[in-house]
């Protein structure tokens, strides 16, 4: 961010799974930061963008960015409260027809339209038969080696690369949450604003320093 000209203005850490974000947001909001990020997941995200709300934190004064953040947590949060949040996401059900036949199908199951995970570790799953297939063993090294070879091309990844270092490299994509006037359907929450190309989204393999790439460079 710092090499991209931005500036941190400070930052507060919460006991995990804490009631209260009162004194952390008020003191983000005081700050007068123009984003304010939100470094944590799950019930957590929830719970601070519903507070960030209560105490007046909106599109209009600063932005607030969860850095990880779910549809079924957009969900949960709502659309009235949700709206106008930008992200980064790995996957939408909406993105196409590839990614709305499989979420139906998903839906149909679980009563839920899936979230970047769901998606993710099917694709995974399913990249993992064809290595198994297009290696003719179910010996892991030799499996792991076809997998690297292979595209990942499915409703998940459009020319993913599975790297050295075990790292999917695909798509990301710039969201922001529509407000409910826009919203068409159930789960019709986000604007794709752009697509992140894999190889801008992720840290070069060059500057890996997992052992498994030093050990295939003879490192």
């Amino acid at each position: 961010m710092q090499k991209a000209g931005g500036k941190v203005v400070g930052q507060s850490r919460h006991p995990l799974g804490t009631r209260d974000f009162s004194e952390f947001l008020t003191a983000a909001q005081e700050s007068g930061a123009k984003v304010i990020a939100l470094a944590n997941a799950g019930g957590d995200t929830i719970n601070a963008v519903k507070q960030a709300a209560e105490i007046g934190i909106s599109p209009r004064s600063q932005t607030l960015v969860p850095l990880l953040v779910f549809i079924s947590d957009v969900h949960s949060v709502g659309l009235d409260i949700a709206k106008g949040m930008t992200f980064v996401d790995g996957f939408y059900w909406d993105t196409d027809d590839q990614t709305r036949e499989w979420s139906k199908r998903f839906y149909a199951r679980r009563g839920v339209m899936p979230t970047m995970t769901h998606a993710g570790v099917y694709s995974a799953v399913l990249h993992y038969l064809r290595g198994v297939q297009g290696s003719g063993t179910d010996h892991a090294k030799a499996i792991a080696s076809k997998m690297r070879q292979l595209p990942v091309e499915d409703f998940f990844a459009k020319g993913g690369e599975l790297r050295a270092d075990g790292r999917l490299v695909h798509d990301m994509y710039l969201v922001q949450v529509k407000s409910p006037e826009e919203s068409r359907e159930p789960w019709d929450y986000y604007k794709i604003l752009s697509i992140i190309p894999g190889d801008k989204a992720f840290r070069p393999l060059a500057e890996s320093e997992c052992p498994l790439v030093r050990g295939l460079s003879g490192q």
